[in-house]
């Protein structure tokens, strides 16, 4: 790839950034979003790393007192997006200065701010403000395993699909029957006025989805209360091998900035994690499955979620048979890694996480592998990439058979990961 690239992707960044926050594309969604932002900060410090260091403070200046970090942050008053502020209600229940939603998402926090730090060209520079990032990013660590892992196994729970970042993976489908659609309130979906609705999740996905959010509404957002009243509690493999990843990241970060109790305690939270994540390993499917956390049965769905934990330090085996199981993919689609195996009925290539490619997915798959010393198999990831946005420019998502661009346009974690694979050439 060339330079123009680089200068597209960063013209985008540019576009979406609100001063001290980005949004994810104008339109579709104006807010700022937790994990866009953080995986955001390491395209925004190729431009400047003051700002991309903002970016993660301005997330986490709305941390929650529990500890927990939302999903989403409403900045302003925008229509546009459902749903809005007030259905959360989370301010006026909460106190909260700024409205903002009442679930969380995949917290690749502590490893973005082990990255900025590790490539900043002046870390002592920056190294105040990390202390102060490491102390927030390791209260939210302690509220997913006293929150979300209540019984101390060692791994955590979602209990909404948009907690995962993967929405209407078809790993919920099982599990979200439990959900009711009855009783909730009339609403009037944003989304299907700026991207295609059979690019979507469904009418029922989203009732399912409201009906949780006035469940969890309807008991003032406690989050002591709300992981044994949700009925639906999910182990995702992807969102854990972030959070182990994370908190390893964190652990040797708070080494360097001499926190030793900080740096203890992820060590610690990795060690147990990485020891649990083994229960949800699948031989026949040669990767990573979900578990039903409310039955207790692991569910039989090949997502990319099962993959995504290469992005953690794995037993070399599991790291290879991930690499395998990418390699695997690459053989029956133009552009790895899809959201989920093409083999399966339930595959959908253009829809939402379905089937589609997504840049932050590959990213942190590579990441993974790179560092697991599977440098071909990373290297097709980059390399498929960097070929999307040859085809489609810079899509929310993309199909994995020929490329078609999906969703938002002008996305701005799509641009941030550009920058990153452009780095890996460099």
């Amino acid at each position: 790839m060339t330079r123009p690239d680089y200068a597209a992707a960063a013209e985008i960044l540019r576009e979406n950034d609100r001063g001290a926050y980005t949004v994810p594309t104008k339109g579709l969604y104006p807010f700022q979003w937790n994990w866009d932002s953080c995986l955001t900060a390491l395209g925004l410090a190729a431009l400047d790393e003051d700002r991309a260091f903002t970016e993660i403070e301005t997330l986490f200046a709305h941390q929650w007192p529990d500890g927990m970090v939302p999903h989403i942050v409403f900045h302003v008053d925008d229509d546009g997006y459902f749903p809005g502020a007030d259905v959360w209600n989370t301010a006026p229940i909460l106190g909260l200065a700024t409205p903002t939603s009442g679930i969380t998402q995949p917290p690749v926090a502590g490893f973005a701010l082990a990255r900025l730090m590790q490539r900043s060209a002046d870390p002592a520079a920056f190294a105040d403000r990390a202390r102060v990032l490491a102390g927030a990013i390791d209260r939210w660590h302690d509220w997913f395993f006293r929150c979300r892992d209540p019984e101390g196994q060692g791994l955590v729970a979602i209990l909404h699909p948009w907690e995962s970042g993967r929405d209407n993976s078809i790993d919920w489908d099982t599990a979200f029957e439990r959900v009711p659609t009855d009783g909730i309130a009339p609403y009037t979906r944003r989304d299907t006025q700026h991207a295609d609705p059979e690019h979507r999740p469904t009418k029922d996905q989203y009732d399912r989805y409201l009906w949780l959010v006035e469940h969890f509404r309807s008991m003032g957002w406690d989050n002591t209360r709300l992981h044994d009243a949700s009925p639906f509690r999910v182990v995702d493999p992807g969102f854990n091998g972030i959070l182990i990843r994370s908190c390893a990241d964190l652990a040797e970060l708070a080494d360097r900035l001499d926190l030793p109790e900080i740096a203890a305690r992820n060590r610690d939270r990795a060690a147990r994690a990485t020891t649990a994540l083994e229960a949800l390993w699948d031989e026949g499917h040669g990767q990573y499955l979900c578990l039903d956390r409310v039955t207790g049965d692991l569910i039989g769905s090949a997502s990319v979620g099962g993959i995504l934990p290469a992005f953690a330090t794995l037993p070399p085996a599991r790291s290879a048979a991930l690499a395998a199981r990418v390699d695997a993919l690459a053989g029956q689609v133009q552009f790895t890694v899809p959201s989920h195996d093409p083999a399966d009925p339930r595959f959908d290539p253009l829809r939402y996480w379905r089937g589609p490619v997504w840049l932050i997915v590959n990213y942190l798959i590579a990441d993974g592998l790179r560092a697991a010393g599977h440098e071909s198999t990373a290297e097709r990831i980059r390399h498929d990439s960097l070929r999307l946005i040859t085809t489609g420019g810079f899509a929310e998502y993309y199909g994995p058979r020929d490329g078609t661009p999906c969703g938002g346009g002008r996305f701005t974690w799509t641009a941030a990961m550009v920058i990153e694979f452009l780095r890996k050439a460099a």
